[in-house]
C-alpha cells in the first residue's frame, strides 16, 4: 500500500525500511494511505457495422412501440355509425344527426296554431336512426302477421292503425330482432328531422304551392294513399314527412308548448290523447306543415293514420 512520508509528503511504499527521499526511517504507522486508482477496464468500441446493426435496432424498436399505441388508440376509438341502416324485414333508417332546432311555428307566419306556440329551442343530444318511409304495409304484415290498411297496396303506408297498435307493433319488432332499439320518435324528434334544418313553413320552402313535388294530399290524391317514396325527399332523405298518412309520435297531448321539454324528449300532460304529425292524403297544405300537431285518443284507428318508427343507436 502507497502511504505519504509525513515529513517529505513523498509516495513511497509502506514497506520501505526508510522514506528513500528523506531518509526518514520506519516504520510509517500512522502515516495517510493514498488510495489507489483502479487500472482502466478494457471496454470495446463497437465497429462501423455494429453501430448500424444498434441504430437499426433502435428505430425497429420506436416503430414497433408507436405501432402499438396507434392500434390501442384505433381499438379504442367508437365505431362511427353509418349513415343509413337495413332491417331484418328490408325497413330502411337514415341517421339523424344531433343538433338543435327552433321548435314551432314562426310568429311572423300567420297560419299558426296557438298549440303550436311559443317557438323554442330544442337541443337534440344523441343522433338516431329514422325510418326512410313511411312503415309500408308488407312490413306491417311482416310482423304483426295482418294488415288493417283501408287502402291495400304492399308498398303504400300501413293505415287505420292507433298508437295503441304501434306500440304493439313495436314491441313485436324488438323481439324479433333481440333488442329493445325501436320506438316511436318523440314529437320533438319529428320535427326536428322533419324540418331537416330548414326554418322555413315545410322542408321544401314557405309555398304551399308547391307540395305536389313533395307531398300527397288533398289536391293531388285522388283520395287515397300512394306507395311511399313516390315524391321528392327532404333534405336529410326522408321522403312523405308531408301528407300521404298522419304519423303517429310518443308524445302526450299538451295545448301549447310553455311547458315542453327543451331536450328532445317526449312531453305534454294530457295522455288521453296522443300526437300525430306530418298531414295526410285528405288534407290542405297547410295542415302537413313541419309545425303543425294533430291529436286523437290512442285507440282511434282511421284510414289516415299510419306511423314512421325510430330506432335508437
Amino acid at each position: 500500500m502507497l502511504i505519504v512520508c509525513p515529513d517529505c509528503q513523498k509516495q513511497i511504499s509502506d514497506l520501505e525500511p526508510a522514506c528513500p527521499s528523506c531518509g526518514r526511517p520506519g516504520p510509517f504507522t500512522g502515516a495517510a494511505s493514498v488510495a489507489e486508482t483502479p487500472a482502466p477496464t478494457a471496454t470495446s468500441t463497437p465497429s462501423g457495422k455494429g453501430k448500424m446493426w444498434l441504430i437499426g435496432l433502435a428505430v425497429v424498436l420506436v416503430i414497433g412501440i408507436l405501432a402499438l399505441g396507434l392500434a390501442k388508440k384505433e381499438a379504442e376509438a367508437p365505431e362511427e355509425a353509418s349513415k343509413t341502416f337495413t332491417n331484418s324485414i328490408g325497413m330502411e333508417f337514415v341517421l339523424i344527426p344531433a343538433g338543435s332546432f327552433m321548435m314551432g311555428c314562426d310568429p311572423t307566419f300567420n297560419e299558426c296554431n296557438d298549440s303550436e306556440k311559443p317557438q323554442h329551442r330544442v337541443n337534440i343530444g344523441q343522433p338516431f336512426y329514422l325510418g326512410k318511409y313511411q312503415v309500408t304495409q308488407a312490413q306491417w304484415e311482416a310482423v304483426m302477421g295482418n294488415n288493417p290498411s283501408s287502402f291495400k297496396g304492399r308498398d303504400n303506408p300501413v293505415d287505420s292503425v292507433s298508437w295503441d297498435d304501434a306500440q304493439v307493433f313495436i314491441k313485436k319488432l324488438n323481439e324479433k330482432e333481440g333488442h329493445t332499439r325501436y320506438r316511436l320518435p318523440t314529437e320533438a324528434e319529428w320535427e326536428y328531422a322533419a324540418r331537416a334544418g330548414t326554418t322555413s313553413a315545410w322542408s321544401f320552402g314557405d309555398e304551399g304551392n308547391a307540395m305536389s313535388g313533395y307531398a300527397w294530399y288533398g289536391a293531388n290524391s285522388g283520395d287515397t294513399t300512394h306507395p311511399v317514396g313516390q315524391k321528392q325527399p327532404n333534405p336529410w332523405g326522408l321522403y312523405d314527412v308531408h301528407g300521404n298518412v298522419w304519423e303517429w309520435v310518443q308524445d302526450c297531448w299538451s295545448d301549447n308548448y310553455r311547458d315542453a321539454p327543451t331536450d328532445g324528449s317526449a312531453g305534454g300532460n294530457n295522455c288521453e290523447y296522443r300526437v300525430l304529425r306530418g298531414g295526410s292524403w285528405k288534407y290542405i297544405p297547410s295542415f302537413a306543415r313541419s309545425a303543425y300537431r294533430n291529436v286523437f285518443s290512442p285507440g282511434f284507428r282511421s284510414y289516415l293514420s299510419g306511423l314512421r318508427i325510430a330506432r335508437t343507436q
